[in-house]
């Protein structure tokens, strides 16, 4: 891939970094595409055995003379089940190739698809000097096209990388804009070394950010016999999905490796614990609680933190992961408390005090956190929550937040007295309004505010944000 870009003016570059990003999904039939996979090691030679097996005719490109021959031969570079099998098909039917030579494999195909390295830099960030290669080889090979071609980035990147590094890249290689000569896309894989094969064809998910409708139909026609329900997003959120996933599994074997340690450390079965722990399929491994939103609060999940990080202790076993979940807690309180900072002086309603919706329960409320953070500061705040009634029970409860946190026990004594009775009034006599409850209540409430009247949402109200200036979502 040792190939030179052509020069161009800056007239000629289209400013692709800083268009907004839209979802595009296909709407019509196209033709099956020949690919080009530009490197051949796990992601790439896997793609090209599979997509062979599914009738694409497919070129392979890699610098490495021992990828290609191996691939030419029908042999495995590298050592995953069945993979020898489908590139020894492919090869004897005709449909695989594989060359050091991009501009030449760019030249014949419809579609390219990198999956080239991404190693740590010296830094710790993203080493993208290879995608940046591949883009400038892509881009003089696309100079001497006609044709409209579709380039897919398939490797980890940080968001941004293909509307900001390899689309430009392109553009300056050949001349050429994107949208009317050539679309781009990202389209992380999921596959697992040593089950890549058995994955391809049974995907957990295929996700495609692409920057224009043809080149969303383009690939989704590509994954139309392994995956029907092709999830089409922005390209910055099929990027961020990629690092999610793999952070997420990360975090998965680090806390299983902890409850380990804690558990022999008190000769427990930790196998035991676990096997039990994944049988909960309601909201031990399921979607709830992975929403972003406000921090955790309650009379479980924070005692239990502290409970099992001081029985770590206690026991001499380091627990990182576990030790962080109160500070990373605290920091989103702190993020919301940031976000108030420009209204110092003004009204500010909360809409919600309890810990979630639904309950009556104050205790450790991360809004009853925020709330005496500003009181301190000398703040003028109103609040309601339908939840609360101010008699005995309630005073139980009051009693119990002033002496457990005593940094609160200013806010416990005069909440009763800024509580309004309703939540219109509580809109009516804002200036900035706090939603911490996602409810119907709150929307319609929230509806009926003056224009000028700011949101700080730490709830998510809806899933389709509102194109306000004076909306604040505290994740989103």
């Amino acid at each position: 891939m040792s190939v030179s870009p052509a020069v161009l003016n800056p007239a000629q570059m289209n400013d692709v970094g800083h268009q907004p990003q839209k979802t595009f999904a296909p709407s019509r039939d196209v033709e099956v595409p020949a690919i080009s996979v530009v490197g051949l090691g796990y992601v790439g030679a896997v793609s090209m055995a599979c997509l062979s097996h599914l009738g694409f005719r497919m070129v392979g490109v890699d610098i490495e003379m021992d990828k290609v021959e191996a691939i030419n031969e029908g042999r495995s570079p590298i050592v995953e089940d069945r993979l020898g099998e489908l590139l020894d098909e492919g090869v004897q039917g005709g449909l695989i190739a594989a060359t050091d030579n991009l501009v030449a494999a760019v030249m014949q195909t419809d579609v390219t698809m990198i999956s080239v390295g991404t190693p740590t830099a010296d830094d710790g960030s993203c080493d993208l000097s290879f995608v940046r290669k591949a883009s400038r080889a892509i881009g003089q090979a696309i100079s001497m096209k006609s044709s409209y071609h579709v380039i897919v980035l398939r490797c980890s990147v940080p968001p941004g990388t293909t509307l900001d590094v390899v689309a430009p890249e392109i553009e300056k290689a050949s001349g050429k804009r994107l949208g009317p000569d050539f679309g781009v896309c990202f389209n992380p894989e999921f596959l697992r070394e040593g089950v890549a094969v058995a994955d391809f064809f049974a995907p957990p998910k295929t996700v495609v950010g692409a920057s224009d409708e043809r080149a969303a139909e383009t690939v989704s026609s590509i994954y139309e016999a392994v995956d029907k329900k092709v999830i089409f997003t922005s390209i910055a959120a099929a990027e961020m999905v990629k690092y999610v996933d793999n952070v997420w599994h990360a975090t998965k074997v680090a806390f299983g490796n902890e409850v380990g340690r804690i558990c022999k450390a008190l000769d427990i079965d930790s196998h035991d614990v676990m096997d039990i722990f994944v049988q909960d399929k309601k909201l031990n491994l399921s979607p709830y609680y992975l929403k972003p939103g406000f921090a955790f609060g309650g009379s479980c999940l924070p005692k239990e933190v502290r409970a099992v990080g001081h029985l770590a202790g206690d026991l001499g076993v380091e627990v990182p992961l576990i030790d962080s979940l109160m500070p990373s807690n605290r920091s989103h309180i702190a993020q919301a408390v940031r976000m108030l900072a420009p209204y110092a002086g003004k009204r500010i309603g909360f809409l919600g005090l309890t810990f979630k919706p639904g309950t009556d329960d104050l205790r450790e409320s991360p809004t009853l956190d925020l709330m005496s953070h500003l009181l301190a500061n000398g703040e003028t705040l109103r609040a309601y929550d339908g939840n609360l009634d101010f008699g005995p029970m309630l005073q139980g409860q009051i009693e119990y937040v002033r002496h457990a946190v005593p940094r609160q026990a200013k806010l416990m004594d005069e909440l009763e007295a800024l509580t309004l009775p309703d939540a219109d009034a509580l809109v009516a006599n804002s200036d900035v309004i706090v939603v911490s409850h996602a409810t119907d209540e709150f929307r319609t409430a929230l509806a009926k505010r003056a224009p000028n009247v700011d949101v700080i949402d730490l709830a998510r109200l809806s899933r389709q944000l509102p194109e306000e200036k004076n909306y604040h979502g505290i994740a989103w």
